[in-house]
């Protein structure tokens, strides 16, 4: 496994983040349990989560999967770099009651010692914001995450699906108190299909020291090499894959794609982990497998080398928007 450091902070970190979104509602404890140890052994030190995964009337449950696996012990809990979400309504289901989501300063103290006990732990390495929060200033935030900080329930503050100016917003903002060294990290959608990040999301990102965490690397199986399986009869599309393939120019780019890395007897869904690792600012990707051989398959992706001739067929395919500001202002 390789290594980076997470941004400007001097916590390093592997190149694969194992995503945990499927642990409880596609994947077992028993054989979440499995990948997470196989994570491990494979050196993959860096575990995202969030606090609504499980989802509905479980969400919570993922939280509780990697605690019990904590609870092995074993060094599992000293050898991770944990981080975990916070937004989402964590009421119950269909409880609209206030103060049970976003980022008030209440809600923020009651969700991280949700957390905390959910995953057996009494310190989260890295407590993201699942989202914006448009009603509650960044001085309200900044004071509750400066707390948490004080009472050692977490290390670092990170974003998620944040827009690059909500980033500036943020750390400037962070600047100002000078007591929190602000956000260190953006998890957002970023992969060959889908680049809009490059125009402001991560120049901000890289502007102002955060690492970049992308998730969705596959589009949602898009970039996996869905046409073959397509083809073989074994992937039945749905949901926003089903919308996307539907649409003629998608289905011409990822036939180009296919073509392009089957002359080359390459995997797509590795390359597509691999050239997100070739990306500037980019911490490493999240994989979210369901199973084991799916997580064996990632791993590969960190040692393969993609060159330059590859790289420029990827970008004619999957033209980015170019360089920021000249890709919106010209």
């Amino acid at each position: 496994m390789r290594y980076t450091q997470l941004g400007r902070t001097g916590l390093k970190v592997s190149r694969l983040v194992l995503g945990t979104m499927n642990f409880g509602p596609q994947t077992d404890e028993a054989d979440s349990h499995a990948i997470m140890d196989a994570a491990l052994d494979a050196g993959i030190n860096f575990f995202d989560t969030a606090n609504v995964y499980g989802w509905g009337e479980n969400k919570g449950r993922t939280e509780e999967i990697i605690g019990s696996w904590f609870a092995k012990g074993g060094e599992r809990r000293e050898k991770v770099v944990l981080a975990t979400k916070v937004y989402a309504n964590m009421g119950a289901e269909g409880d609209a009651w206030p103060n049970y989501d976003k980022l008030s300063a209440l809600n923020i103290r009651r969700a991280v010692d949700a957390s905390l006990k959910r995953l057996k732990t009494d310190y989260i390495d890295l407590y993201q914001f699942h989202h914006v929060d448009r009603n509650t200033p960044f001085e309200e935030i900044w004071q509750a995450i400066d707390v948490l900080v004080t009472q050692g329930k977490i290390l670092y503050a990170g974003s998620s699906n944040f827009p690059g100016y909500k980033i500036a917003q943020a750390n400037e903002t962070a600047l100002r108190r000078g007591n929190t060294i602000g956000l260190v990290s953006e998890q957002c959608l970023y992969n060959l299909e889908e680049r809009r990040a490059e125009m402001e999301v991560i120049p901000a990102a890289q502007e102002y020291g955060l690492g970049v965490i992308p998730w969705s690397p596959l589009h949602g199986g898009l970039l996996g090499g869905i046409i073959r399986k397509e083809a073989e009869g074994g992937r039945r599309t749905s949901g926003r894959a089903a919308d996307a393939l539907a649409n003629a120019a998608v289905r011409t780019r990822l036939e180009a794609y296919e073509e392009l890395l089957a002359k080359h007897g390459l995997e797509p869904g590795e390359v597509a982990l691999a050239w997100l690792l070739t990306r500037p600012g980019v911490t490493g990707p999240i994989v979210g497998p369901r199973t084991a051989s799916q997580l064996e398959s990632a791993l590969r992706a960190v040692e393969l080398e993609l060159s330059e001739e590859l790289l420029t067929s990827l970008d004619e395919i999957f033209p980015g928007p170019g360089p920021s500001p000249e890709a919106f202002a010209w």
